[in-house]
């Protein structure tokens, strides 16, 4: 078998879907350079740069384990292409979360719930689902646990994850993956409601 760095992406792909974690590994290697240099010249931050580089391979890994994966031969602007969406939905959030004009008769800025002083049932709610959230993190297995508090809790970034707990950044994306995926299903079987409506 030739080695992972010979072998084509699309073969690295295949090798990923049979469980070979290592081929990802590898195709983050060959394509880190350049879909990093494509997000950090559109975003011009290095912070917003890292966690669209991230979401990126998230989102790649979670295509492909699903099956969704067809892009043969075209791996490299596969990919880019999914950096590139998560770049314009950024610029959409940044642009909804800071543009809002008093002009609009429709919107009041002054008018918004975050700014009002909050209630005691408000409280309760945010208190309940602090609580939920915290009961559903304890509930994951330990190396799901230890990356989803590094990355949420400590804001670390995966590279400094999978550095601190000594696996591949594949690993440690993968695990946050399963967290996520685990707690939104332990959510749903209990019938947990982590926002408030």
């Amino acid at each position: 078998m030739k080695t992972l760095a010979k072998m084509s992406d699309e073969q690295l792909v295949k090798l990923y879907v049979e469980g070979v974690n290592e081929a990802f590994d590898t195709l983050i290697e060959r394509h880190k350079n350049r879909v990093y240099s494509y997000i950090l010249g559109a975003v011009k931050n290095d912070e917003v740069a890292d966690d669209v580089f991230q979401d990126t391979f998230i989102k790649a890994i979670v295509t492909i384990k699903q099956g969704r994966y067809t892009e043969n031969g075209h791996f490299a602007a596969w990919v880019t292409r999914i950096a590139h969406n998560l770049v314009i939905d950024h610029f959409r959030q940044v642009k909804s979360e800071n543009l809002q004009s008093t002009d609009n008769a429709d919107y009041n800025i002054l008018n918004k719930k975050e700014l009002c002083d909050s209630n005691i049932e408000d409280s309760l709610v945010l208190q309940q689902i602090n609580n939920d959230l915290h009961r559903l993190i304890l509930a994951l297995p330990h190396n799901q646990r230890e990356v989803l508090l590094l990355r949420y809790y400590r804001n670390m970034s995966f590279k400094e994850i999978a550095e601190r707990t000594q696996v591949s950044i594949n690993t440690a994306l993968g695990r946050m993956r399963y967290a996520i995926m685990n707690m939104r299903r332990m959510a749903e079987e209990n019938h947990i409601a982590l926002t408030v409506s």
